[in-house]
């Protein structure tokens, strides 16, 4: 099967895309291509591997205590257009995952709505309840479609696919098909047969 996939920018976009190689090859050295505008808050705090990839208008946030290791980004990922990462405790991407655009993934809750807390009543503002934070684990070559969030604590394992518009907030086992809000495995790779069932 050949890969038809070919660049078909327009003139505007292959200048934009020029910027961005040389903003890339001055800030993000293993990169393959940072595009603009980027926001990243807390830079110091991630790591990515070879081939990192990013789309228009992305968002990653680092707050709080400045530790290394919060996001972690193996090789060849590749970002969509206005994803937002939000990583305050710890979130780790593996390698060859694949996001569409406007792709959510956090690590962290305004206020605990697991127990009784009353810091985390109605009555306080959002804004004003303690962050809490689980961590994020996100397998090798999965695939998010346009639109999936991924909640603080989820583990996606490796192979999975998220279907467009997904709510992930229970863990996804490796090799699944999951979709839906809340998202829910729909389909698995069978190993034994070689196929989707």
């Amino acid at each position: 099967m050949s890969d038809e996939r070919s660049s078909n920018y327009g003139l505007g976009e292959i200048l934009t895309n020029g910027i961005a190689l040389i903003y890339t090859k001055l800030f993000w050295r293993k990169a393959r291509l940072i595009r603009l505008p980027i926001r990243v808050r807390g830079k110091q705090c991630m790591s990515y591997g070879t081939g990192f990839t990013v789309g228009y208008s992305c968002r990653i946030e680092m707050n709080g205590v400045k530790a290394k290791a919060k996001l972690i980004i193996g090789d060849n990922c590749v970002i969509g257009d206005y994803a937002h990462i939000v990583a305050n405790y710890k979130v780790v991407i593996g390698s060859g995952v694949l996001m569409a655009s406007r792709v959510f993934i956090t690590d962290t809750h305004h206020g605990n709505y697991s127990d009784k807390s009353e810091d985390s009543l109605p009555i306080v503002p959002p804004n004003k309840r303690p962050l809490h934070y689980k961590e994020v684990s996100i397998g090798d070559n999965v695939w998010l479609g346009e639109n999936v969030s991924i909640l603080p604590g989820v583990s996606i394992g490796d192979g999975c696919i998220i279907g467009a518009n997904a709510v992930v907030t229970k863990n996804i086992p490796k090799n699944s098909i999951a979709a839906g809000n809340p998202a829910k495995v729909i389909k698995k790779y069978d190993l034994k047969l070689d196929k989707w069932i």
